[in-house]
């Protein structure tokens, strides 16, 4: 019972995910309606940049907040604060008048995204067990395509509605998941291992044994308990009162090179280029908008698929193989793409070739299809390795990492295009080949470890000397594999 209850919870946080697709997802197929595009007066390819970017720069903002707003009033309350901003960018997006008006609900609406992608991911991580942490942890990308699907088809069908009604409802809609969850939050159990940050033990044991319990298993939790405890108490005598200390010990600097440079590896893939300009991107292959709405709807489908084979195969395989074969697989189809466009099907060339441009949408499908693994891990992986004193600011400059890149590319891509066309891609598709053979030489794996025991992993002595305490835990973890 007490794994569904985790599981419940972790589905429920993971709306941040489709809050976050959502948002990302609807601003492609926006920026590319009629009625929007007349409505804000044609906007220039700066302007476009700057209605995507606005986002990303919000995130950034609230990522950046994690690292207080978490620690001093909890996951559960961050998430609430997430929310209920959300819902007031939703609100300006949906009734803007101009170009301004939109970047400032854009930005307010990122704030809340970038907030939530730094707290779900740590929440679900700190409430799950070491066996199901990936799966739990990985389910804000599961949502997060959820999130982009509905938008590409919400996008596809309102591009059929004539009037502003075509653009204003799409966007109004993001208002919904930040509804939901700022009304459900207050169902869900705080985190135990922020609980026992702040002293409130027995508060903790019972959201343990309300979240891991299932009436056989008392030993372990008791285990559990006293090994948080002890990690944490520990950990507490290492006091963090600025960012300089973060860097203070080489595993934590390790540990923090590792959190941000998964998430930049994200971002460097280019999925986040594809996402934002995909109509841009199939106008330069000379496909009409109506039609590039459908094929990324299509693909935003299928990622639904991917995700759920991703988490199916995360806490069974691990997190570096599929880490490997991910890059090596989207530098694979940004190479065919771009090598492809340069020879065959470029608009501006006389005799485009249907077959190569069948092929590289097909590419698309399969870049989509690689990237999985890197989207649910770049989520997972920061989550997990930082210890307890710095686990929010950690995952905040990971996120931060992430949303920096992402509003880098949001703001150059029109304009890269434009000049460069898919020759743009090479540029990807290099950072995939550097992100593959740093996997395999420098990120050790984490499957199977619980929070606590991945000091041991990065070369720190265990804070937890009891060894029934840990013999205990690390039996429960083999026993779950079985």
């Amino acid at each position: 019972m007490g794994r569904v209850k985790t599981a419940g919870t972790a589905i429920f946080l993971a709306m941040g995910g489709f809050l976050f697709g959502y948002d990302s997802g609807i601003i492609s197929s926006t920026i590319a309606q009629p009625h929007f595009t007349a409505h804000m007066g044609n906007p220039s390819s700066a302007e476009r940049g700057g209605i995507v970017s606005s986002f990303t720069g919000g995130a950034i903002l609230g990522a950046l907040s994690i690292s207080f707003l978490a620690d001093r009033f909890g996951r559960r309350m961050t998430v609430f604060i997430g929310s209920l901003i959300s819902i007031l960018g939703a609100a300006l997006q949906g009734g803007a008048a101009n170009v301004p008006m939109i970047i400032t609900g854009r930005l307010i609406a990122g704030f809340s995204v970038g907030l939530l992608s730094a707290v779900v991911p740590m929440y679900c991580s700190e409430i799950a067990t070491a066996e199901d942490r990936g799966k739990l942890s990985g389910l804000l990308q599961f949502m997060l395509s959820w999130g982009f699907f509905i938008a590409q088809w919400l996008g596809y069908g309102c591009f059929q509605v004539d009037g502003d009604f075509q653009w204003r409802f799409p966007l109004a809609f993001q208002a919904v998941p930040g509804l939901i969850m700022a009304g459900g939050i207050w169902f869900l159990s705080e985190s135990p291992r922020w609980l026992v940050e702040t002293e409130r033990f027995e508060q903790a044991k019972a959201v343990l044994e309300n979240l891991h319990g299932d009436g056989l298993n008392d030993a372990f939790l008791q285990a559990e308990f006293r090994e948080i405890v002890d990690t944490i108490t520990a950990e507490k005598q290492i006091a963090v009162r600025s960012w300089r200390e973060m860097v203070s010990r080489g595993s934590w600097r390790r540990r923090l090179v590792l959190g941000m440079g998964i998430q930049a590896f994200g971002q460097l893939s280019g999925i986040n280029v594809i996402n934002y300009y995909g109509p841009q991107i199939y106008h330069i292959l000379g496909i009409e908008t109506g039609t590039s709405l459908k094929i990324i709807g299509i693909s935003g489908s299928l990622s639904i698929v991917y995700c759920v084979l991703g988490l199916w195969l995360l806490d069974r395989v691990g997190r570096i193989k599929p880490l490997v074969i991910s890059a090596a697989g989207m530098a694979a189809a940004l190479l065919v793409n771009s090598v492809l466009s340069k020879f065959f099907v470029l608009a501006d060339q006389p005799s485009s070739n249907e077959n190569a441009l069948r092929a590289m949408v097909a590419m698309n499908f399969v870049f989509s299809f690689f990237y999985t693994m890197i989207g649910v891990i770049s989520w997972v992986y920061p989550a997990e390795i930082f210890p307890a004193e710095i686990r929010a600011r950690g995952n905040s400059l990971s996120t931060v990492t992430n949303w920096s890149l992402n509003l880098v590319f949001a703001q150059c891509a029109p304009i890269a295009l434009e000049n460069l066309g898919f020759g743009f891609f090479y540029f990807f598709f290099v950072w995939n080949l550097i992100a593959a053979v740093c996997y395999v030489f420098f990120f050790p794996e984490t499957k199977g470890k619980t929070l606590e025991g991945m000091d041991e992993l990065f070369g720190d002595a265990p804070f937890v000397k009891d060894p029934e305490v840990r013999v205990a835990v690390a039996t429960q973890v083999e026993d779950a594999k079985v």
